[in-house]
C-alpha cells in the first residue's frame, strides 16, 4: 500500500536521480574529464553541504515529515551516492591508477565532511 510517506521518498529520489544525472554529465560535456570521478565528488560535496543546510532547517524551522521524507531521504538519498563513490574508487584500484583512487577516497572524505560542517554553520548563522 502506498503511503504519503513511501510517495514523499519515490518523488524525492525520483528528483534527486535525475539531478545526479544530469550533473555527473554536466561535469563530462563541460570539463571533458571522464577518467576520474569528478561528477560524482561534486554531487556528494554538493549533497552533503545541501544535508547540512536543510538537516537544521527542518529540525529547528520547519517541523514537516513529509518535507524531511522528500528532501533528506528521497532527493539527497538519491542524488549523494556513496555506492557509486565506492564502484568508481574500486574500478581505480582494479586498474592500478592507486594515486587517484586515494585522492578520490582523500577528496571526497575531506570535501563533503566540511561542506556538511558548513552547511550546518550556515544555516545556524542565517536561519537562527
Amino acid at each position: 500500500m502506498l503511503t504519503v510517506q513511501i510517495l514523499a521518498v519515490m518523488a524525492g529520489g525520483a528528483v534527486g536521480a535525475l539531478l545526479r544525472y544530469g550533473v555527473v554529465n554536466w561535469v563530462i560535456v563541460n570539463f571533458g574529464i571522464n577518467d576520474i570521478p569528478l561528477g560524482t565528488l561534486l554531487v556528494n560535496v554538493l549533497g552533503s553541504f545541501l544535508i547540512g543546510i536543510l538537516a537544521h532547517l527542518l529540525v529547528t524551522k520547519i517541523s514537516n515529515d513529509f518535507m524531511r521524507l522528500f528532501f533528506i531521504i528521497g532527493l539527497l538519498g538519491s542524488f549523494t551516492t556513496v555506492s557509486s563513490f565506492s564502484l568508481e574508487t574500486v574500478e581505480l584500484l582494479t586498474q592500478a591508477q592507486y594515486i587517484k583512487a586515494v585522492l578520490n577516497i582523500a577528496a571526497t572524505m575531506v570535501f563533503c565532511l566540511a561542506a556538511t560542517w558548513i552547511g550546518l554553520l550556515l544555516a545556524k548563522m542565517l536561519l537562527n
